[in-house]
């Protein structure tokens, strides 16, 4: 791949939105270069089951079994892959130029689709005890809690799932939620009822983690009557696990001072353009109301149908 090509399309990121904009920008014919800077599937790649996307499997199946499909059609319809870490855009050109850790690139149109990273729980020790009890995706921590207790922040469909996830491998599995019930749809609470090994811990928050070389103390405060429980790790264990799942925040800093932003969420029209000409958002970055699998890949679509419209307008070339 050489430095002087110019591409139809960069996409920066390969979740959900990315790689369908891939698909839809190499059906249209158009050259593009997806860059992600680690695995396919953002988030969702950690996710250990997805319920809810139209055609999937019926009986549910895995994020990263969901992605590998993806990925592997963007491939076929003429994706050009880059692993790189994008640490800088120049956007005021009519050609765009992307700034990765190894190279440049440069494209006559952009797709942002960098999605969201977990959000910190914000309490008391969570940065010290990160990966030495503290986690933020089960699938990938899972094993490391097999037999021993597990305590889940969050009181959403994702916290909710991922303990039910958790209750396959640990002895125990508590969620703590500050509100007085659960937040997810009423389908995975039901389910939540259902599953042996998973308890409720409602009005209450994580104070503060401590411990020696690994987790072995949680301080928890009720809400309601300020009371504070303090946990602690089993005396035959080695340590206790604790995973945040207390929602997202978007990966939006290097476009900060170029694109209008909401809360750090890009703010497009319908047809995911920008504030800027030639330059398109989708997925979770986006300023939007519902952040799933199936609406992120409709951004993309949406804003690969956008970017052969505008490179239209620039050359008058019909793109087929």
């Amino acid at each position: 791949m050489s430095d002087q090509k110019i591409y139809d399309v960069i996409i920066i990121g390969a979740g959900p939105a990315g790689l369908a904009a891939g698909i839809y920008a190499g059906r249209a014919g158009l050259s593009n270069l997806i860059i992600e800077q680690a695995l396919d599937g953002g988030q969702i790649a950690n996710t250990s089951i997805i319920e809810n996307y139209p055609g999937q499997n019926p009986g549910g199946e895995s994020g990263s079994e969901l992605i590998e499909r993806f990925s592997k059609q963007a491939e076929l319809f003429g994706s050009e892959r880059a692993q790189d870490i994008v640490q800088e855009v120049d956007l005021s050109s009519e050609t765009k130029t992307v700034k990765g850790m190894m190279q440049s690139y440069q494209a006559r149109s952009i797709i942002i689709a960098t999605g969201s990273s977990p959000r910190k729980g914000g309490f008391t020790g969570e940065a010290d005890f990160t990966g030495r009890g503290v986690s933020y995706c089960a699938t990938c921590d899972g094993n490391f809690f097999k037999g021993l207790d597990v305590f889940v922040i969050g009181g959403g469909e994702a916290a909710v799932e991922e303990a039910i996830y958790l209750t396959k491998l640990a002895r125990k599995v508590t969620i703590i939620h500050r509100r007085d019930r659960l937040r997810a749809v009423e389908s995975v609470q039901e389910r939540a009822k259902n599953t042996p090994g998973l308890e409720l811990m409602l009005n209450s928050v994580v104070e503060s983690v401590s411990g020696e070389d690994a987790l072995s103390e949680i301080k928890v405060k009720n809400v309601v009557t300020d009371e504070i429980t303090v946990i602690k790790k089993n005396a035959d264990d080695d340590l206790m696990g604790l995973f945040v799942f207390v929602g997202n925040v978007p990966n939006s800093t290097i476009f900060d001072s170029e694109l209008e932003m909401n809360n750090g969420y890009i703010v497009t029209d319908s047809d995911m353009r920008t504030n800027i000409s030639g330059v398109f958002a989708a997925g979770d970055i986006r300023d939007k109301s519902f952040r799933q699998v199936i609406t992120a890949a409709s951004d993309g679509a949406l804003a690969a149908n956008s970017v052969l419209q505008y490179l239209s307008t620039l050359d008058g070339t019909l793109y087929v």
